[in-house]
């Protein structure tokens, strides 16, 4: 009987010696660097490294660019609180009267100008006589002002 046990035993530490062999050889399949997961995961990690870099120059970048706009938009907020004043100050001058043409341009450039300015009227009658003249509001900087109006020839 113990002649049996012995065998048994023999064969079965042959069997775990055949097991382990089996193992070893896929356990190194599996962490091969260019086929198996450990070449996927040293790519992951080199592609991990790679983004890290790029989100660090992208958000030194972007640093940048918001102070860069930031003293932009400063800079035009300046102007625009300038360019206010400047109007409101253009508000309160008196207009100035229109210069007179010069003596001897004026004789041939007249009689044009008053055939076409006859014409433009001829034409614009009906569209002026149905346009009632909008009433100018009091206190306002902006007007907008009517192009039939300033129509000259």
């Amino acid at each position: 009987m113990e002649l049996i046990a012995d065998i048994l035993l023999a064969a079965g530490a042959m069997g775990a010696g055949f097991y382990c062999l089996v193992l070893s050889r896929r356990l190194k399949r599996f962490n091969d660097l260019e086929k198996g997961v450990g070449g996927a995961v040293a790519v992951l990690s080199a592609q991990v490294d790679d983004l890290n870099k790029s989100l660090l120059a992208a958000r030194h970048v972007s640093d940048g660019s918001s102070k860069a706009l930031d003293q932009l938009t400063g800079r035009a907020e300046s102007v625009a609180q300038r360019l206010e004043l400047m109007m409101a100050s253009m508000h309160d001058m008196p207009e100035a009267p229109a210069p007179e043409p010069k003596p001897e341009t004026a004789a041939p450039a007249a009689e044009e100008s008053d055939a076409l300015a006859a014409a433009y009227e001829a034409d614009a009658e009906p569209e002026v006589a149905a346009e009632p003249e909008p009433a100018k509001p009091a206190g306002l900087m902006f007007v907008r002002h009517n192009r039939a109006q300033g129509r000259v020839a």
